[in-house]
């Protein structure tokens, strides 16, 4: 029953095929397994598991409409609000720290009938200092961050869905490092009210799911306006599982762009990467030479940001580790006309990217990370790979179709035009589909 996608459970569910109260029973023997190894989770309430798909299930046996995720167990990061489980943000300075209220996403997926499972580790504020959560593909390695537990409780088969949220790469490196889809849509498309906010121009909410049909699935409940988040905007539903599922009109395009960063990647990823852009017939680009400096308008904005919202936090006394307090006086340092000069120049990025989506692509495709998942617990990871889409608020997609000699995943990042994720998540199921017909 594990085995299960959270699209294939939602409809046994719904047809009475099994029970919500039996697939999160059986989810929960999952974690009880594993959990010791992998330690994906700081909050776990297996009883209130149960009474939640229990009463989803009393719900349904009532002839009541039913909702998309109705008794599909899903796990929470923990810088989302939870009114029922503790938020503590990775941080012994938030220890306790108990919401009043649901974040906006946690609402949707309630609404939508999703069972709360838990809450997963996040590395210390959503920054880089590690939490105690291991790979599944390898206990030795990191599992990524900041959304580490998230993906590794989905990684191992714990749960088939799970929520994240990314500033620099805290989705697509834990997905790609892990070996399991994820999405980090466009720049406003998802609320994030009810979220520890690191910078209101980077922060995105994302989720990570066993299939693209899984990714269409959760996006159709969490995607759109939130009055709480001032940057979300009103939109016609696009359907994502419907757009998903639909042949296009015309085979898609790729673009092959290596990124000014490109010496970075492991000769490995740099193979495995040049291989799958010639057998999509992806056509190669180049990013202009001035874009070299967004990696820097990134770091200044994330920097600044983060001292703006966390500086009091830490400043108040207590355990925090040297590289927030690190981050926190390099952002105090930055002057206002460097600021605004790089939320700028991240418009200006954005903007520059719309030439190769209307001449060259649906899509562009670049690695996830440097490398694979290296072999320490001690740290998370490189996010270069990831900086750049953040800062230009495009939609990027983890696809775990590659491995290394060793066994272990390369991820591979699509990143569509903005404001158009579901046509990217179509895109990403006509390639895999392609891919799997030329095996």
């Amino acid at each position: 029953m594990i085995a299960l996608t959270a699209t294939e459970a939602a409809a046994q569910i719904s047809h009475g095929a099994i029970s919500a109260e039996e697939y999160t029973g059986a989810c929960l023997e999952r974690i009880a397994a594993v959990e010791g190894d992998v330690q994906a989770f700081i909050h776990l309430d297996a009883a209130h598991a149960l009474t939640q798909a229990r009463a989803l299930d009393q719900h349904r046996a009532q002839g009541r409409p039913i909702g998309p995720l109705h008794g599909v167990p899903i796990a929470i990061k923990d810088i989302f609000d939870t009114e029922d489980f503790p938020t503590e943000c990775g941080s012994p300075l938030f220890a306790g720290r108990r919401p009043r209220a649901d974040a906006s996403v946690v609402g949707r997926l309630r609404a939508a009938g999703a069972v709360i499972i838990g809450k997963t580790v996040t590395t210390e504020f959503a920054y880089f200092h590690p939490g105690k959560t291991r790979n599944p593909r390898d206990l030795t390695r990191t599992p990524g961050g900041s959304s580490s537990g998230s993906a590794a409780a989905v990684a191992a088969g714990m749960v088939p869905l799970a929520i994240g949220s990314q500033t620099n790469g805290s989705v697509i490196r834990p997905a790609a490092y892990c070996g399991v889809f994820g999405i980090k849509p466009s720049h406003g498309l998802v609320s994030r009210a009810g979220v520890l906010p690191l910078s209101r121009a980077l922060d995105h909410v994302g989720a990570f799911a066993l299939s693209i049909e899984d990714l269409a699935l959760i996006m159709d409940v969490i995607a759109g306006q939130d009055p709480a988040d001032p940057d979300t905007r009103p939109y016609a539903s696009p359907h994502f599982r419907v757009s998903a599922a639909e042949a296009p009109p015309l085979p898609p395009s790729f673009a092959f762009v290596r990124t000014p960063i490109w010496d970075k990647a492991d000769v490995e990823v740099r193979e495995a990467l040049e291989e799958l852009a010639t057998a999509v017939g992806a056509r190669e680009v180049e990013l202009p030479v001035g874009y070299r400096a967004a990696w820097d308008a990134h770091r200044t904005i994330m920097a600044a940001d983060m001292a703006a919202n966390l500086g009091a936090i830490v400043d108040s006394g207590g355990e925090a580790s040297q590289m927030l307090r690190d981050l926190i006086a390099e952002g105090r340092k930055v002057s206002a006309v460097a600021y605004l000069g790089a939320v700028r120049d991240a418009r200006r990025y954005a903007d520059g990217l719309v030439e190769i989506f209307e001449q060259f692509a649906d899509a562009i495709i670049t690695p996830s990370t440097t490398g694979v998942a290296p072999n320490s617990l001690a740290a998370t990871g490189d996010p270069a790979f990831c900086t750049f889409w953040t800062l230009t608020g495009l939609p990027t997609l983890n696809l775990p179709i590659l491995e290394s000699a060793g066994g272990l995943p390369i991820g591979v990042q699509l990143v569509g035009s903005g404001g158009h994720d579901e046509r990217l998540l179509r895109t990403a199921r006509v390639m895999l589909d392609v891919l799997a017909e030329a095996e």
